[in-house]
């Protein structure tokens, strides 16, 4: 190759304070992490000297210890966007002087730095397993915004990741949109229709050097199914199961979108295990484990994702088999795999975690007491308001039952009640479809929440106006603030707050 072979510290020093860099991947799948440790050590190095270094940050969504755990704790961030899970950069982002955060929906990112919405990159650094003389880069676990912000930067670093089989060629299906008004329709009818190119191509002229590296993606584990998640799983897989029978879904089904963590996996294998759900594909996010495991027992015919967020042995086993894997996987950039039009035109069946719920169907999907950022809105916003049938799963408490996961109106509105169609927990079903407020209350309450909230929930009703959507303004956030107050949602008395 004619690219002058860099290490990571060398490869660092092209990136400058205030510069806006743009990282490859999704989640930690594909996503860079020698060039971003250095460059966190550059800027100890140059705040050790009383110099500013600080940079803003693209990333496909959230990424691993070596890339936001690293720049949070050199105090290298100046804006960071969109999605996170990293303690030490959520911890950043709810100080007062820390990065500043902008939460958005994954799809619209990429579009909104090619509209000028958001400032462009000047640096992209991007996870490879092959590249050419000719610009041709092959990328790695997970795309999200390589394209765009590959194609925007003055400068491009490549990490060439040994880790990754070269077998990746054709996994992965690039395609960006032209921008209006000369957007034509996205042609993606089923999940494994391909219509963009197996290579990212960027100008060869912009590589300024590659980093070689052996290093395995920085994917968690996920903990096993355990009761309350088995439960809301099974209910997930029953109310699928009964909408089949009653007509509302083809009997052949349609594709499922599935969040992130442990209840998604704990989803994903009940309805890989109920007999009445047939073989599905996916269009989604994240292919993870589960998926994986239910590709091989062929209860999953297809996934379209952004990335492969696998354990690393899960991820071993696919490059292992690639003839296998091949024709079931493709991985797409993140304004296609969220893109809402295509959610609507497939029929997805959309499963997303709330952090909490109210009463109405309202979800909070980001937001600790209303303040606190936890990760932020992902994709979920993406699939929800398109979805064939939308359901948010949560369970019912948290902190050994100190919190009720639904309460009377949440501190923080990510998805409103116009959209979520059904709610899941691990006691029951709401349907919500087709409910007026009183009577999604009604559901919420009786089939949702802990029996030990239900007549405090009951009572909340009982003292708030008459209305369309009863509320008592002055009680609303009355368990909230009992909790806030005490540690214990249950202490809580409406008469305190009236």
């Amino acid at each position: 190759m004619n690219y002058k072979i860099l290490s990571a510290q060398e490869a660092a020093e092209f990136v400058n304070d205030g510069d806006i860099v743009g990282f490859s991947g999704f989640t930690p799948a594909g996503s860079p992490k020698e060039v971003p440790t250095a460059i966190a050590q550059r800027a100890e190095a140059i705040h050790a000297t009383g110099k500013p270094f600080k940079i803003g940050m693209y990333t496909g969504a959230s990424t691993g210890a070596s890339l936001d755990g690293a720049l949070a704790k050199a105090n290298a961030i100046a804006f960071r966007t969109p999605y996170q899970s990293n303690k030490d950069l959520r911890n950043a982002i709810n100080e007062l002087d820390g990065p500043a955060y902008i939460d958005i929906h994954l799809s619209q990112l990429a579009q909104e730095i090619r509209y000028g919405f958001m400032p462009k990159p000047t640096v992209a650094i991007i996870e490879a397993c092959d590249i050419n003389d000719n610009g041709e880069i092959i990328l790695t676990s997970g795309v999200g915004i390589s394209p765009t912000i590959a194609r925007l930067a003055d400068r491009i670093i490549i990490e060439l990741n040994s880790r990754h089989t070269k077998e990746l060629r054709g996994i992965h299906d690039i395609y960006e949109p032209l921008d209006p008004p000369a957007r034509h329709e996205i042609p993606v009818f089923s999940p494994e229709k391909r219509i963009g190119s197996p290579i990212l191509k960027v100008d060869p002229a912009k590589i300024i050097g590659i980093v070689e590296t052996n290093r395995k993606d920085e994917v968690g584990g996920f903990t096993e199914p355990d009761e309350i998640t088995s439960r809301i799983g099974k209910n997930v897989s029953d109310f699928l199961s009964e909408e089949i029978k009653k007509g509302h879904i083809p009997a052949s089904f349609l594709p499922i979108q599935s969040g992130v963590g442990n209840i998604a996996n704990a989803v994903m294998s009940e309805l890989g295990n109920n007999p009445n759900i047939p073989a599905f594909k996916m269009y989604t996010e994240v292919i993870q484990d589960s998926v994986i495991e239910l590709m091989r027992k062929g209860r999953v015919i297809f996934a379209s994702g952004c990335s492969l967020t696998v354990t690393d042995p899960v991820l071993q086993e696919i490059y292992d088999n690639m003839s296998f894997f091949r024709d079931k996987i493709v991985l797409r950039p993140e304004e296609i795999s969220n893109n809402p039009g295509l959610v609507r035109r497939l029929g997805l069946i959309t499963i997303n975690t709330a952090l909490e719920a109210d009463i109405y169907g309202n979800i909070n999907s980001t937001h600790v007491m209303g303040s606190k950022m936890m990760n932020g809105i992902g994709g979920s916003g993406d699939f929800t308001r398109n979805a064939y049938i939308s359901i948010f799963t949560t369970p019912a408490t948290a902190k050994d039952g100190k919190i009720s996961s639904i309460v009377p109106m949440v501190t923080h509105v990510d998805q409103n009640e116009h959209s979520t169609k059904v709610l899941i927990t691990e006691y029951g079903i709401a349907d919500l479809r087709g409910k007026s407020p009183r009577q999604r209350a009604e559901l919420i309450i009786e089939n949702c929440v802990d029996p030990i909230y239900r007549q405090m929930l009951h009572d909340y009703l009982k003292i708030s106006a008459k209305g369309q959507t009863p509320h008592n303004l002055g009680a609303c956030f009355g368990m909230h603030r009992t909790f806030m107050a005490t540690g214990d949602m249950r202490n809580t008395n409406w008469a305190d707050f009236q």
